[in-house]
This record gives C-alpha cells, sequence and structure tokens, in this order.
C-alpha cells in the first residue's frame, strides 16, 4: 500500500509547489501594476473661460444627466464652448436626487454646473420626473399628481438657490401637452397651470433673478379629443384662459423643422420652424408681449431612411438660415437650443442623427459648420 501511495503523493507535492508557484507570480505582478500604475488625477473646473461668438442666441440641448464619467462631462462641455454657443438647456430629474427624508444628492448636478461655469456657459435646467415616494405605486416617472405640486416646487427651489450663480432659468416639467408627460394620463391646461401657480412663488422667493420659463410646449397637430396630445396652440390659448400669464417669466418651445427649410411659412396645420410665430400670435392675443420665447428644442435630421430626415448639407444649411431668420426677425426669442449635442451612447436609430458629436467625441461636419459661423 504504501508503495502504491507514494507516486500519487509525489504528485500532489509537486501540483502544491506549482500551485504555490503561480500564487506567488501573481502577487508579483500584482505589485508591480500597483506601483507603475498612475494615480487617478483629479478632474478641476479651472479658472472660467469666455464664449466667443458673434451669435449669442445660439445654445444647445446637451444630454449630460445619463453621463457617468466626469471627464467626458467636461468635454462635452468644453466643445460646446468651442462651437460657440453661450449656452446650455440640460435636464435634472428630480427623481435621481432627492429622497423621501428630504436629502439631495447634488454631487452630479454639481459637475454640471461647475463645468458649464468653467467654460464660461450659462444653463437652462429643465426640471421633472418625479420620485416613486411622491407618486402612486406602479406609476410611470413622469406622473406628477396635484398631491406632489409642493414637493416639487420645494425642490426647483433649493436648485435655483444652490445654482443661482449660473443657472439662468428654469422649465417647469417638460411638453405639458402630451399625455406621455403626465404618466399617460389625459389632462388640460389647468393641470399645468395649476403647478406654475404652485411652483412659481416659492422659486422666485429663493431665488429672484431666475426666470421661470412654462412649457416646453411640444408641436403637434393632433386632433381635437386626441387621448395622446393637445395641438399646442390650443393649449396654450388654454394656459393664458386660466391666468397663466402671471406664473411664467419665459415661454419655453420647440420648434423642429422637419422635412421644411427655415424660412417655410408657418400654418396651422403644418409642423416647421416658423411655428414659433404662430405661439406669438396667441401670447399678443392675450396682451402677453413683453414675455420672451425661449426655443428649447430645435433642428434637423439627417438620417438617411427616415421620412421626416433631410439630406446632411441641407441640415447644416437650414439650420445656419433658421439661427439667422431668428436673430433678424424674433426680437423676442431669447435662445434657439439645438437637439442635441451628443449622447452618452448611440440609440441605433434616427435619433442619432439629430447629434453634432458622436459619443467618441467626433465632430459632425454640422459641428464645424456651426464653429465657423459663430467666428471660431
Amino acid at each position: 500500500m504504501r508503495a502504491f501511495m507514494q507516486p500519487s503523493t509525489r504528485r500532489f507535492s509537486s501540483i502544491r509547489r506549482a500551485n504555490i508557484g503561480y500564487g506567488l507570480r501573481f502577487l508579483c505582478i500584482s505589485v508591480i501594476i500597483s506601483l507603475i500604475r498612475p494615480s487617478p488625477q483629479r478632474i478641476t473646473f479651472g479658472p472660467p473661460q469666455p464664449v466667443i461668438t458673434n451669435q449669442p442666441i445660439l445654445g444647445v440641448h446637451t444630454r449630460l444627466t445619463d453621463e457617468v464619467e466626469e471627464w467626458k462631462i467636461q468635454r462635452t462641455l468644453q466643445m460646446v464652448r468651442e462651437m460657440g454657443a453661450t449656452h446650455i438647456v440640460e435636464f435634472f430629474p428630480w427623481a435621481y436626487y432627492q429622497a423621501e427624508d428630504g436629502s439631495i444628492a447634488w454631487e452630479h448636478p454639481d459637475l454640471v454646473i461647475g463645468h458649464a461655469r468653467a467654460n464660461g456657459l450659462k444653463v437652462i435646467a429643465r426640471i421633472g420626473y418625479t420620485p416613486d415616494w411622491a407618486r402612486p405605486p406602479d406609476t410611470p416617472l413622469t406622473y406628477l399628481d396635484q398631491d406632489a405640486y409642493d414637493e416639487f416646487a420645494a425642490f426647483a427651489a433649493a436648485f435655483a438657490e444652490r445654482y443661482k450663480e449660473t443657472v439662468d432659468a428654469i422649465i417647469i416639467g417638460n411638453e405639458p401637452n402630451l399625455s406621455f408627460e403626465w404618466g399617460y394620463r389625459s389632462t388640460g391646461p389647468e393641470d399645468y397651470v395649476g403647478l406654475l401657480q404652485v411652483a412659481y412663488p416659492v422659486v422666485k422667493n429663493a431665488n429672484p433673478d431666475v426666470q421661470i420659463l412654462a412649457g416646453a410646449l411640444a408641436p403637434t397637430v393632433e386632433p381635437e379629443g386626441s387621448p395622446w396630445a393637445i395641438n399646442d396652440l390650443t393649449y396654450l390659448r388654454g394656459m393664458y384662459e386660466v391666468d397663466a400669464a402671471s406664473f411664467f417669466d419665459g415661454l419655453a418651445v420647440h420648434a423642429y423643422g422637419l422635412t421644411f427649410p427655415a424660412e417655410a411659412e408657418p400654418a396651422p396645420e403644418i409642423l416647421n420652424f416658423r411655428r414659433v410665430e404662430l405661439l406669438r400670435e396667441i401670447m399678443v392675443e392675450f396682451g402677453d408681449e413683453t414675455t420672451p420665447i425661449y426655443i428649447t428644442e430645435t433642428g434637423w435630421n439627417d438620417h438617411p431612411r427616415w421620412t421626416m430626415a433631410v439630406r446632411p448639407g441641407q441640415r447644416i444649411n437650414y439650420t445656419l438660415a433658421a439661427i439667422d431668420y431668428a436673430a433678424e426677425n424674433w426680437p423676442y426669442v431669447k435662445s434657439i437650443a439645438l437637439w442635441a449635442f451628443r449622447y452618452p451612447a448611440p440609440t441605433r436609430s434616427y435619433p442619432d442623427y439629430f447629434t453634432l458629436v458622436t459619443p467618441e467625441f467626433m465632430p459632425k461636419p454640422i459641428y464645424d459648420a456651426l464653429k465657423e459661423y459663430t467666428g471660431n
């Protein structure tokens, strides 16, 4: 028996020695790597850089909400400045930041706002999405009812006070004339105006200088009675009929060009860039001609197969013509923010063709055209 066991014992000893050798080798390699690996570099905001531009009306809608790496936030805003845009529109979801106990995680907004300030950019902040603790069970993030208006207003006020040096304006909600933005509920202008009536005085008390923007209305020609949306012209008129004018400082609108040139005539049954003029007529009709308009989403798409897209050259020409047209003809428009600068990751569908820069920060021809257009 002893003779029979000896080879097995020797094999076991050899295997054990080999395993120990592998372990020591791995440990040595790990130690060497830890010694030669550079320590993480701290990204700092740096001294503020000025924006050089001959079109201060130009802004861009960034998509930094879902960007987790700080260097990508910094690079995005550097490229926005280098393009000649003076401001960004960015989404800051209430649901992402505030816990039920009232505590607020400011880390990510601090990064976005800090890097925007370092690049000389002002911020138009859109606030929306309802935390699960502030809405009924099994409802989507866009569900916000009257029971949570006070909590929404308190968060918006805290945001406005914290970032008063950089945030020029706050958009209350988004596209309220779409049922999706109310948690797939059919609502009317009075519901949204009710939210404005609660939020406006609270936010202005926290930061009297911040501009409260209503909207941003989605352009739509949905027929009366549609369960999905209310025509934006009908909706705006309904807002004024329930005294909305007293509770906002500017109107945020979305104005996509689709397949039409920038100068194409507007009409109630057509969705194009100059639909803004029809909204303006309603504001004047209700005696609100001194209130400015902020175009917080606009642009053209150059997807090769989407039916609402144009060719890449047309996209460039229409975009530059739209900025020229607004600057020359719309003194009441304070911002034209293009949708969208960059997505953190590709959607692999037509929305990718709205962007100015790829997820890898490669400028598209329209970015270079805008950079030259603004004198950079």
